[in-house]
């Protein structure tokens, strides 16, 4: 797989951008750690390795344990691995990142405002929106995952 095109140099402005979304993302109070949680989940729905191998490389920096990060797909089924926000917030990014499929229905709505605050419900759903639109670059322009670029 070969890089299509480097939007960072075709449109700096669109760019940062979403650079300052994310800016707003990491400075809303929600945990650097929970946001970085649901970017790779969202990464893994839409299978982009760019963005997996970045935000998981994120996570080991911030000392979360590979164990974790192992399950983090079968988040679900991990026991107590994953805390109260981390799968509300889990959850979320799954529905709201499948949109066309789930609705986002209610009772996913009424399950992640039991946990979250309207303004962390919606600073996360931002940040959703953000990844999914990261995603989107980097998968339709191929960027180049770092760990393949070591090889």
């Amino acid at each position: 797989m070969s890089k299509r095109l480097d939007y960072n140099q075709i449109a700096p402005a669109g760019v940062k951008a979403l650079g300052g979304v994310y800016g707003y993302v990491m400075q809303s109070g929600l945990s650097s750690a929970l946001v970085e949680l649901v970017y790779l989940r969202i990464s893994q729905i839409n299978n982009c390795a760019y963005c997996l191998d970045m935000h998981t490389r994120d996570l080991l920096k911030k000392g979360v344990k590979i164990e974790k990060l192992a399950l983090v797909q079968a988040w679900k089924e991990a026991g107590n691995l994953f805390d109260e926000r981390e799968r509300a917030a889990l959850a979320w990014a799954e529905t709201v990142t499948r949109v066309a499929d789930t609705n986002v229905p209610d009772e996913a709505y009424q399950a992640a405002r039991a946990v979250f605050e309207e303004r962390e419900l919606v600073d996360l759903t931002i940040a959703i929106g953000l990844m999914n639109a990261y995603n989107r670059l980097a998968i339709s322009f191929r960027n180049t995952p770092q760990a393949a670029e070591a090889d």
